[in-house]
């Protein structure tokens, strides 16, 4: 296309309506007619971005190929699409202001009084029209928040200013909720309508209503919607709850998502190609059709919150689907587990998995559930935290290292067998200071890991500080934990393996971040393989 189109997906009525899915649904549908997409979130917060907020505040923290620590929805756009992130698809009010803040100090307005219009609205807008030259068709621009939020305003007012700029290469979606009251027995649109309106008061008109609810909502409603929104009739859709998110994008592609916004750009739909969702359709229906399952313990410290693991979680399912199994997930606090109730909270797992985090607590837990596991022979991988405490415990158990441990947790412990790392010793701010982002890793042939990768050089997302201590891999490896994996130009040990195991693998990388409905990362492949002894 000679122009790169932009859409924006807005909320209303309600938070958590999902406009994350909606936005990587319409992704998905205009990839498989042949278009070049990405997905840029805003997020109204002024953090700078979400690596220092606690899980429980904001959920999973999303890392980047570049090492930029982004909202857990980029992980959707991921998984959906198939097409790496990077720093600029995640963009925070902290981020944007800052940048201002910094313009002004270098001189940058030439002694102008900086405002939110034109200043923070012009750097807004920079950041999202800087995909224009990378070469998309399409540009989805997710809005955090709610309409009438004040921390969404300088968003909103940037999109009023950018429809009246690019004209028919601009289209606003609007997701809302119609909720339905039991008592009456009817859906309410009066909800949706105030949301319309507060919109409009912002000078934006909506060109596609998408209607978030749990039941069907009739040709009738949505003329009636239609009708007060001043939106055309064939543009109000409906979202309805589905058995799994993704679902959705074929649910969307019945209701006509990808034809509109085409027409509405002034794209004809039929001389393009129909989007061709057939591989798709193939794992929602493995996804859901499957009988046997597979039951996985994840072990955390977030497990009140499991959008704090989403990752991981969507990464079994991938794999899950993968072996026509149904994934059963327990999420197993770490901080119950003790040695006297271990057998009771692990037994009947057909595998374990072991997730990052910060922090002393939960740790002793943790420690216990990798004792049992390595002892009773169930599968486990353990992650990024999950592979140090698989370190610690086998310090501790099979090299009798009774105290061994992080210097996160104990800086006086005698056995260090994690530890800092050096660039990291001196660092006073916490924020995206860490080791992040993709980095490459060598893997030891003839190794478990080198099978399951099929190659002997691989790249994985990290974000960590600290590290395996080589000054033990020489007792380790002779007491059967190899190091199987290693970033020779860091020399940081990445992957460790116990070789008597069934299958018992660390990984001080994050392998989630990689995993697509499309291609399931082959860790996890692996492992529910194992979990299910194929």
């Amino acid at each position: 296309m000679e122009k790169t189109k932009y859409v924006f997906v807005t909320g209303g009525v309600v938070s958590s309506l999902g406009k994350g899915i909606i936005a990587a649904s319409l992704g998905k549908l205009l990839q498989a007619r042949g278009f070049r997409v990405t997905i840029q979130k805003l997020d109204p917060y002024i953090n700078i971005d979400p690596g220092t907020l606690n899980p429980y505040e904001h959920g999973e923290c999303y890392v980047t190929v570049d090492g930029q620590e982004t909202d857990l929805d980029l992980g959707h756009y991921e998984r959906f699409l198939g097409v790496e992130t990077h720093r600029e698809n995640n963009v925070t009010t902290g981020r944007i202001y800052q940048n201002v803040i910094n313009k002004e100090r270098r001189g940058d307005y030439l002694g102008k009084t900086v405002q939110i219009i034109p200043h923070i609205t012009d750097e807004i807008k920079e950041n999202i029209k800087s995909f224009s030259s990378k070469g998309f068709d399409f540009v989805i621009t997710e809005i955090g928040g709610t309409v009438g939020d004040i921390e969404s305003l300088p968003y909103i007012e940037s999109v009023r200013q950018l429809k009246w700029e690019m004209g028919k290469n601009c289209l606003i979606v609007h997701l809302t909720y119609v909720p339905y009251i039991a008592a009456a027995r009817e859906l309410k649109t009066k909800p949706t309508q105030h949301s319309v309106k507060m919109l409009q008061e912002q000078g934006v008109q909506p060109d596609l209503l998408i209607l978030r609810t749990e039941h069907h909502i009739s040709k009738e409603l949505r003329k009636k919607i239609a009708l007060f929104c001043n939106v055309e009739p064939d543009a109000v859709m409906q979202s309805i709850d589905a058995s799994t998110i993704y679902r959705v994008p074929l649910n969307m592609q019945q209701e006509r998502l990808d034809e509109v916004v085409l027409t509405k750009m002034g794209i004809e739909p039929d001389k393009i190609p129909s989007a061709n969702m057939e591989e798709w359709t193939r794992f929602v229906e493995r996804f859901e059709n499957a009988t046997e399952t597979v039951r996985i313990g994840l072990v955390g410290k977030y497990v009140q919150l499991p959008d704090a693991y989403m990752s991981i979680i969507e990464s079994l399912k991938h794999a899950s689907a993968f072996h026509n199994r149904k994934l059963d997930l327990k999420l197993i606090l770490s901080d119950d587990i003790t040695p006297e109730n271990v057998e009771g909270k692990l037994k009947g797992l057909d595998g374990m998995v072991v997730a990052p985090g910060f922090g002393q607590r939960g740790m002793e837990g943790k420690f216990t559930a990798l004792k049992y596991a390595r002892e009773n022979n169930v599968p486990c991988l353990g992650i990024c935290m999950g592979m140090q405490t698989m370190s610690i415990e086998f310090a501790r158990n099979v090299l009798g290292y009774a105290d061994a441990n992080s210097t996160e947790i104990d800086p006086a412990t005698s056995h260090n067998v994690v530890d800092i790392m050096e660039e990291q010793k001196h660092i006073l701010n916490l924020g995206g200071s860490m080791r992040l982002g993709a980095y490459g890793c060598k893997l030891k042939e003839g190794s478990r890991v080198h099978g399951i990768y099929g190659k002997t050089e691989i790249s994985e997302r990290h974000r960590h500080r600290y590290e395996f201590n080589n000054a033990y891999k020489a007792e380790f490896e002779a007491a059967g934990m190899i190091c199987s994996g290693q970033n020779d130009t860091l020399d940081l040990v990445e992957i460790i393996e116990l070789t008597t195991h069934k299958w018992y693998i660390g990984v001080q990388f994050h392998p989630e971040y990689s995993s697509t409905v499309i291609h399931p990362h082959p860790l996890f492949v692996s492992f529910v393989g194992a979990a299910t002894g194929l």
